[in-house]
């Protein structure tokens, strides 16, 4: 199983500490969410970890070896990112664009083959978007969108797939295949990352949590243990309960900070 770790991983960029010393690894098998306030360095992180930012300090290692010292191409057959957002301006239809996550099994100039659009369909089947493959890009939702990409993702065939805010553009019916999605995938043994603000959908779905603060990493563990009243106060200066839904899932209620609340120095 292939294994991605952050090793001591900082970022400094415009002079200002971005990342600083962070380490962490990610599971086979599992999902892990990286969860934060704004500016955080969650997005930061995951495009460390996908090898599309180079840090200034430290290093990022696929199954052992610097993610500097792969070809793109073959970093690109490992690890798939789905950013937050992307601008679609070109009139590509959706199962163009999912093909284009096959670029890294063909040659420069070899035309698709049955194995890569058979990947692109079930792809597109998989993130509940197959009715959408003839219809253009540019006329996709925003929540249409953001399933394409991750299609597009999914057809790469990687074993490890980082997901930055995927739920952020979704009704809550899709986010909910998402995330679903999500565990099937490291059911299946692929290592999946998640950067998010769904604290619930973490508790619920989640096995893995990273708790970054100021570019620092607050704290690592299971979701039990990393989304206590403490860490949260902390982190996000709120107050919080634990409830437990009908189903035995945690469900977090929050309130303001209103009154003291001892918050552990770091």
């Amino acid at each position: 199983m292939i294994i991605l770790a952050a090793k001591e991983v900082g970022l400094k960029r415009g002079g200002r500490q971005i990342l600083n010393g962070i380490s962490l690894e990610l599971p086979a098998g599992k999902v892990t969410a990286v969860v934060g306030p704004n500016g955080s360095g969650k997005s930061t992180l995951l495009r460390c970890l996908a090898g599309l930012l180079d840090p200034t300090h430290g290093s990022v290692l696929c199954d052992g070896q610097d993610l500097r010292q792969i070809r793109r191409r073959e970093i690109a057959r490992r690890i798939t990112f789905v950013p937050q957002e992307t601008l679609l301006t070109f009139d590509f239809s959706v199962r163009e664009m999912v093909l284009m996550g096959r670029y890294s099994h063909r040659g420069r100039f070899e035309r698709e083959t049955s194995e890569d659009i058979a990947a692109a369909d079930d792809a597109l089947r998989r993130s509940d978007c197959y009715h959408l493959a003839d219809r253009s890009v540019t006329t996709l939702s925003g929540g249409e969108r953001q399933r394409v990409l991750i299609a597009r993702s999914l057809a790469t065939h990687a074993p490890i797939l980082l997901l930055d805010e995927p739920t952020a553009n979704l009704d809550v019916n899709h986010a909910l295949d998402i995330f679903d999605l999500c565990r099937r995938l490291s059911s299946e043994g692929s290592t999946v990352a998640i950067a998010t603000h769904d604290l619930n959908s973490v508790h619920r779905f989640v096995d893995q949590v990273a708790l970054l603060e100021s570019g620092r990493l607050g704290a690592i563990g299971s979701p039990e243990c990393v989304l206590s009243a403490e860490n949260l106060a902390r982190a996000f200066h709120v107050e919080s309960d634990t409830l437990s839904g009908p189903d035995g899932a945690r469900i977090l209620m929050f309130r303001r900070l209103t009154r003291s609340v001892e918050v552990p120095r770091q």
